[in-house]
């Protein structure tokens, strides 16, 4: 901004009137001569002290709106000078910026590459995961058939269930833990097998086998049918113990003597002819047969061959009632004997895990033709 003009101040003798131009040049020479003549006041005059008081007060406010004038300049120089500081900062922080964000740029796209990469490697982690856990679950069912397998030869072997009902409490525990649902059906069928090996009951083979021994020692001393020397009902088996009694020996010989000669003749009613034309070595055979049965009996209660075992009981029950004396108290002894191991393998039946292998087998077929297709897939 440029200083405003200073007022011009009055001449300390003012300027005569201008001459009219139309007045006579008379006049203006009387004029001239009337103002000579005119008195002069002594000192200074009131109008020239204004002018110059109006004058002193226009340089003072000149010299103050010079001042503010130049220290608005010099407030705009600043202000001036900080914008342009400001200016290129501003377009410092600007390139910056945009150094900044071309940088964020690259690494945003490095991320989204790394996440790219990221979901490729967890979509083939959640597969190798689920293949894992169809590896773990197809093994585990076959682990439980091989375990399950050898319980129950186990318990077959031993007459025992223990080591099927601990087999079976495994395969409950490890199918709890597995979320297959192809394994849903054998673990129902564990837990239906479980609870059929617990009521279960198992035949006191020891007992059985002390019965049948009995029968083979008293085998050779069973009167057949035809034999004439067979004790009568009632009366207590040849060659046993004879109870002291207060009779005389003589008593004695004489009912000796009379027994002998009832024994020389036997009238008899013959229900079974073929029984009863029985020779020596035909009874011998008749034996040997009878203890054979005993003998099959007695080897497959040891194998828990159950079915075996009363196949063989029935076959020397059957001897035993054609070919043997019923009246005799020994074949009613050994009869009565045979009846109670027959009736100890009735509910002798082990427990079997059929249900349960073979759900475990549907489901190793059914992974087995899972990979199978797979792996044509693959290819």
């Amino acid at each position: 901004m440029m200083p405003e003009p200073t007022p011009a101040l009055p001449s300390a003798h003012p300027a005569p009137p201008a001459p009219d131009a139309g007045a006579e040049p008379a006049n203006s020479a009387t004029s001239a001569a009337r103002l000579d003549a005119t008195p002069r006041p002594a000192g200074l005059q009131p109008g020239l002290v204004v002018a110059w008081l109006l004058a002193a007060i226009g340089l003072v406010v000149s010299a103050l709106l010079w001042q503010k004038v130049a220290g608005m300049q010099e407030q705009l120089a600043r202000q001036s000078a900080d914008a342009g500081t400001q200016s290129v900062e501003a377009r410092t922080l600007a390139r910056q910026a945009e150094e900044n964000a071309r940088s964020l740029s690259g690494k945003v796209a490095t991320l989204e590459t790394k996440v790219a990469d990221m979901a490729a490697y967890r979509t083939q982690l959640d597969a190798l995961v689920q293949s894992v856990a169809r590896a773990r679950d197809e093994n585990l069912a076959v682990d439980l058939d091989a375990a399950l397998r050898v319980a129950q030869d186990q318990t077959q072997l031993t007459g025992s269930v223990e080591p099927l009902l601990a087999a079976l409490r495994t395969a409950e525990r490890r199918l709890s833990r597995s979320s297959d649902p192809r394994l849903a059906p054998v673990a129902r069928a564990v837990t239906r097998e479980l609870e059929a090996v617990k009521r279960a009951s198992i035949a006191d083979t020891a007992g059985l086998l002390a019965r049948i021994d009995l029968l083979l020692r008293q085998a050779d001393e069973l009167p057949v049918a035809n034999d004439v020397g067979r004790d009568r009902p009632g009366q207590a088996p040849r060659g046993g113990a004879v109870a002291p009694t207060p009779e005389s020996a003589w008593a004695r010989l004489w009912h000796s003597a009379l027994d002998q000669a009832h024994g020389l003749l036997r009238v008899s009613r013959v229900e079974r002819p073929e029984a009863s034309m029985l020779s020596p070595e035909q009874a011998f055979f008749v034996r040997e047969n009878f203890k054979l049965r005993l003998h099959g009996a007695r080897l497959a209660l040891l194998a828990r061959q159950y079915e075996a075992v009363r196949a063989d009981l029935s076959a020397a029950s059957t001897l035993l009632g054609t070919w043997f004396d019923p009246a005799s108290r020994r074949t009613q002894s050994a009869a009565t004997t045979l009846q109670q191991i027959q009736a100890g393998t009735k509910s002798a039946d082990l427990p079997r895990i059929d249900d349960t292998l073979t759900a475990l087998g549907n489901v190793m077929a059914a992974a087995s033709a899972t990979g199978t297709l797979e792996s044509a897939g693959g290819r």
